[in-house]
């Protein structure tokens, strides 16, 4: 029974494991079947045969999930590197300074979402906080502050870091 498992999945140990599955469910959910000689050879070999299914079935999964993972690390790091080499060029080819790019992506933030903007990252402030000191609530806060993280991102589009760097403040 080990051998026959050991045709469908990939080692041993796997195989053992679903042969001691098989006689596990057959000793504690149909040990009516142990009275019949004619019906057990059988009742293993289709259990054996439907728990390889499953581990194959389960194998299928595992690696499509794991290339689906291995597809997404590798478009950040591309993403990541493209954008470290369009900020390499840009920012040190343009007579603008880098603070003078932040502070214009600050300044065209609206009024009230560019107050909370700077009180949470640049004054270190808590949202709690700035909610309680304008008067305002917490979801308006959270709200604003995301806001500027979109207008942010468009503003700094081609400075992914400097993003990044407001992103994680």
């Amino acid at each position: 029974m080990v051998r026959f498992a050991m045709e469908y999945v990939s080692s041993r140990e796997d195989a053992e494991n679903i042969v001691h599955d098989a006689f596990a469910e057959l000793w504690e959910v149909r040990r009516n079947y142990l009275n019949r000689k004619n019906h057990l050879l059988a009742f293993l070999f289709t259990a054996i045969k439907n728990k390889c299914i499953d581990w194959l079935r389960h194998q299928i999964v595992m690696r499509e999930a794991e290339n689906m993972l291995q597809e997404e690390y590798r478009l950040s790091m591309q993403i990541k590197f493209n954008s470290l080499d369009v900020f390499d060029q840009d920012v040190f080819a343009s007579e603008e300074s880098v603070e003078a790019l932040v502070n214009r992506a600050i300044q065209s933030l609206p009024e009230k979402c560019r107050e909370i903007f700077i009180k949470s990252k640049l004054e270190g402030m808590k949202q709690s906080r700035i909610a309680e000191e304008l008067h305002i609530s917490i979801h308006t806060v959270e709200t604003q502050m995301g806001i500027a993280y979109r207008k942010l991102k468009e503003e700094l589009k081609n400075f992914f870091p400097l993003f990044l760097f407001f992103l994680y403040l």
